[in-house]
């Protein structure tokens, strides 16, 4: 069995982000070490609890000022130059195919590496944390090399090959605290969930551990109740694997309501939050939701771009389709294109399906060559097995019958 690029890329960033998190999980903290490490210090997490709770809610000016603050502090260690090219990645993550910030992220792992290089090789007390900060830096690059929009395959290998060597030095740790249960949590999901969904990925796992799908989610679960740095991703892994593939929408609904009411100003949970309250028709709430995330869009807050207003303006075209108001859904629908083309994203669901109700609306309005416009629109750039082009397809020949 041959594996391509094209069959890796699509879960290249849950790979990454497994391997490096079950580093994390295993690397940080055990019973039988007695060293102290900077990033299980009381005093360095109470210095960065108010930094860190700005990062989430978009805030990057007053998280950097503490960042650099630690810059200044511990210019030895690798954390704050970590935590600064944390900023840099939130900055990517609403829009990836972003890459304004591509450089000053790389700039920063770049020098998370030289700085943990340092430790690692000439300061043996350290050399396990510099071991997992390697490997994190090593990761991040490679899940940004590894982006779609990015497609630097040859990179994103030789940055994951990296992340794995120093993942190796870390095995014999035993003990897993709740805050670093968290690596462990993700591994056991996925390294059983990547398989099962993906076979060609199945022999890249062949000389892991065995994983445990429920027991990591119990894991999870754990961690969100009990963590403190990896409380809030905890939940957003959750939230999105309750959603995405355990079909648990009503916990997941509660998950995304709750970091967007802690992290208000957060674009990405602002619009999954709109996301699951559509998907559970509840759309009194979705209305009020996606409308405020087009108001943000509209003032230029921090993060709100076109890839949340996507999602916002077709929500509301459906929304007006089911109020039987065609004005108001053509409206949206046209917005959600507008906002697609600027990204790139036309081939993006909610791209072609909005072309679709387009066309959908001018066939009902006896405007036959607009409603042609936009099925062939979407025909022309759906891929030729997505359900899209099929009904495209269809519609066009119904068009033509008349």
């Amino acid at each position: 069995m041959s594996i391509t690029f094209a069959a890796v890329k699509d879960r290249a960033k849950i790979l990454f982000a497994v391997l490096l998190l079950w580093n994390f999980s295993i690397a940080a903290q055990s019973k039988k070490d007695t060293t102290i490490i900077l990033i299980s210090s009381i005093t360095v997490q109470l210095e960065s609890t108010q930094a860190l709770n700005d990062l989430y809610n978009f805030k990057f000016d007053k998280a950097e000022q503490q960042f650099r603050w630690f810059k200044q502090k511990y210019k030895w260690h690798p954390l704050p130059y970590f935590l600064l090219g944390l900023s840099e990645w939130w900055k990517i993550v609403p829009n990836p195919k972003n890459h304004a910030h591509d450089e000053r992220f790389l700039a920063y792992m770049d020098s998370t590496i030289r700085i943990a290089d340092n430790l690692h090789d000439n300061y043996p007390e350290y050399r396990i944390e510099a071991a997992f900060f390697l490997a994190a830096a090593y990761g991040f690059k490679g899940e940004l090399y590894a982006d779609e929009d990015r497609k630097e395959w040859r990179k994103a290998a030789v940055a994951g090959k990296r992340a794995l060597n120093y993942l190796e030095e870390c095995k014999e740790k035993d003990y897993l605290s709740p805050e670093l249960l968290f690596g462990d949590a993700l591994y056991n999901y996925f390294s059983v969930w990547v398989p099962e969904n993906y076979p060609a990925l199945k022999p890249l796992l062949w000389f892991f551990r065995k994983g445990d799908k429920q027991l990591g989610l119990k894991q999870l679960r754990e961690v969100s109740y009990n963590a403190f740095y990896t409380r809030t991703e905890a939940m957003v892994w959750l939230m999105r694997i309750w959603n995405s593939y355990e079909n648990k929408h009503e916990q997941a609904l509660q998950l995304a309501e709750y970091l967007h009411k802690t992290y208000p100003d957060n674009p990405y949970f602002h619009r999954y939050y709109a996301r699951t309250l559509y998907s559970r028709g509840m759309f009194t709430d979705m209305e009020r939701v996606s409308q405020e995330i087009l108001m943000r869009i509209d003032s230029g807050m921090v993060g709100y771009e076109a890839t949340s207003g996507r999602y916002a303006s077709f929500f509301l075209g459906q929304l007006g389709e089911a109020r039987r108001k065609p004005d108001e859904a053509q409206k949206y629908y046209l917005l959600a294109t507008k906002y697609a083309e600027e990204t790139g994203a036309t081939d993006s669901g909610y791209y072609l399906y909005s072309l679709i109700a387009l066309g959908e609306i001018a066939e009902k309005q006896g405007n036959k060559a607009e409603a042609k416009k936009y099925f062939k629109e979407a025909k022309s750039k759906a891929g030729r097995k997505d359900e899209a082009f099929k009904d495209a397809k269809r519609r066009l020949k119904e068009l033509e019958k008349d």
